[in-house]
């Protein structure tokens, strides 16, 4: 039968070196001559050539892109009623029969916010808009035009079924 052994750890508690002789001897890089390739000395000055070489050996390079994010430019449902006369004298907005038609792309705004309040008869075309603003705004009689989202195409039944028959027949 074995005997138990106990850990190195429990082994060396209370001892200041953890068995390497003096304080002075296992510690530090200066032990083993540095880090990485240095302490070679004069004996290894022909490595030093192949390194200039290689630009890519010191320091680190490049950099992993991340997923671009959207910048998101909000306005507020408020500000549109308050400015839409403006909008309309700078031919940013057109009025049919009492209802103006804002495209807020052209405005320099991708998505519409619920705050404040709308009295005019609005239909607003935007990339994103909040429940909120949506709701105001056809309270009001308008309309807030969202861009349709595309669904990703579901995978087909009939032909997993089929790859598992498949499957089926080469195991046989």
């Amino acid at each position: 039968m074995t005997t138990h052994k106990n850990k190195k750890v429990t082994k060396y508690r209370g001892s200041k070196t953890h068995g390497g002789g003096a304080m002075k001897k296992r510690r530090g890089a200066g032990n083993r001559g540095g880090r990485g390739n240095a302490g070679s000395g004069k004996r290894a000055d022909s490595k030093k050539p192949s390194i200039w070489a290689d630009k890519y050996y010191f320091g680190k390079h490049g950099f992993k892109k991340k997923g671009i994010k959207e910048k998101i430019c909000a306005v507020n449902v408020g500000y549109i009623n308050e400015k839409i006369d403006s909008l309309k004298n700078k031919g940013l907005a057109a009025e049919k029969g009492g209802v103006y038609d804002i495209d807020l792309s052209r405005i320099g705004f991708n998505k519409l916010l619920g705050s404040g309040e709308i009295s005019k008869k609005v239909v607003i075309r935007t990339k994103y808009a909040v429940e909120n603003a949506i709701e105001k705004v056809s309270k009001a009689g308008g309309n807030v035009m969202l861009p349709e989202k595309k669904e990703a195409p579901k995978p087909d039944k009939a032909k997993q079924e089929g790859n598992k028959e498949e499957r089926e027949l080469k195991e046989e």
